[in-house]
């Protein structure tokens, strides 16, 4: 018998030894967050992705028992930030609002150009809304619809507006020209306001972006939004129809979410997608992202992952060397 009790005595200390380590760890977990949340996010205060990212981050302060705190890190579309948070301590505290831009549109356009890869970095915590892209004119632009404007360009050279070479609304509006089979002249400005002021002024004939930030202009007769990209009609701007109406199917939008960098612990990252997604359940929350015609979306963990790499084909789909040429410029 004494040859047998050694080992089954090594087990038992064994076991014992790994309880005491599991019930040891516990309380770190229960704890989290037991200091204040970073969200990075990669636009100045004020812009459309800021004002997502505050929300965001009230209405998790509320829930999770600590502050999340924005700290804006401008610059490169929105890869500074990536970049900042991929490099980041995995444990919870830092955490990145991302975009379309800088982890679908970058990674498939220019991947050799920024300093972290897509989706290996990043441990995806869940979606919070889309927005869909739009093309739009000056209330007093001749063009009352969309086709009307796409069947002008078989007979004249028109331009459209920009807010940056190779960003989001950018090649969404590629895509609108390939799929429509058009030519137009891109001009790409630093920033809406610029942009708007010289499509009223006649200097531009029509400018694609993100429709939630200029929603209001359109209700205040200031601007026309000829249709927007997206699967269906938005509910906010029923009135306004979808590329894919009109045969031109680009699916592309503006989507927002949160990521953390990769290595995170699986429930830390469990646990604030599921505070995300009482966030996203609440009247507050949901009413301040359908307003401007936006859409909340609930897809967390390895459901936004998959849309992050689905996205990112989507946009490597647009990519010619005419295109890369002038990205590259």
């Amino acid at each position: 018998m004494t040859t047998f009790a050694r080992p089954t005595l090594r087990r038992r200390t064994a076991f014992a030894l790994a309880g005491v380590l599991a019930l040891t760890a516990l309380p770190s977990l229960a704890a989290y967050p037991d200091q204040p949340v970073k969200l990075i996010v990669g636009f100045p205060p004020g812009g459309g992705g800021d004002l997502y990212g505050r929300l965001i981050a009230g209405a998790l302060s509320k829930t999770l028992g600590q502050n999340v705190i924005v700290d804006n890190r401008t610059g490169a579309g929105g890869n500074i930030a990536a970049d900042l948070v991929a490099k980041s301590k995995p444990d919870g505290y830092t955490l990145l609002l991302a975009m379309s831009g800088n982890l679908a549109v970058a990674p498939a356009i220019k991947p050799q150009s920024i300093p972290y890869k897509v989706p290996d970095d990043f441990a995806p915590i869940g979606m919070i809304l889309e927005a869909p892209h739009g093309l739009f004119v000056a209330n007093n632009s001749p063009f009352k619809t969309a086709r009307e404007l796409l069947d002008a360009t078989k007979t004249r050279k028109l331009s459209f507006a920009s807010t940056g070479t190779g960003a989001a609304a950018h090649i969404g509006m590629e895509m609108v020209k390939m799929a429509a089979g058009v030519d137009m002249l891109h001009v790409p400005y630093r920033g809406s306001g610029p942009a708007i002021t010289d499509m009223m002024g006649g200097q531009v004939d029509s400018f694609f972006a993100t429709a939630s930030p200029l929603v209001n202009q359109v209700r205040q007769g200031q601007l026309r939004l000829l249709a927007i990209t997206g699967n269906a009609r938005n509910p906010a701007i029923p009135d306004v129809p979808t590329f894919k109406e009109l045969g031109v199917n680009v699916p592309v939008t503006q989507w927002y979410g949160l990521v953390a960098p990769a290595g995170t612990p699986e429930p830390v990252i469990k646990h604030l997608a599921d505070h995300l997604s009482r966030a996203l359940a609440s009247a507050e929350v949901r009413d301040a992202i359908r307003r401007d015609a936006a859409t909340e979306r609930d897809l967390p963990t390895q459901g936004f992952r998959k849309f992050i790499q689905e996205d990112i084909e989507r946009y490597k789909g647009a990519v010619t060397p005419a295109l890369l040429k002038e990205i590259s410029q």
